[in-house]
């Protein structure tokens, strides 16, 4: 009884805890990649599984893009007053 109750107040938290960002693309991709593949011939299941790829990676490269970009703006020396 007692590691019943130990799992369960250790694993509460991990089961709230907020979605991460990598998900969200994977689940708009899936939302759309369903609705594709059902009107492309029945295919929800594999359009879904395909569309959480898609997303899952185009989310990674606008991380990275927005990553780089705000290193770049960062890096860029400050343009001198004018006099």
């Amino acid at each position: 009884m007692r590691k019943l109750i130990l799992t369960l107040a250790l694993a509460t938290p991990l089961a709230l805890a907020p979605v991460s960002a990598s998900a969200i693309g994977c689940l708009s991709g899936a939302a759309a990649g369903g609705v594709a593949g059902h009107y492309m011939g029945h295919h929800a299941v594999k359009g879904a599984i395909a569309g959480c790829i898609a997303g899952h990676y185009a989310k990674k490269a606008m991380v990275a893009h927005k990553k780089a970009q705000a290193q770049k703006a960062l890096a860029a020396p400050a343009p001198a007053p004018a006099h």
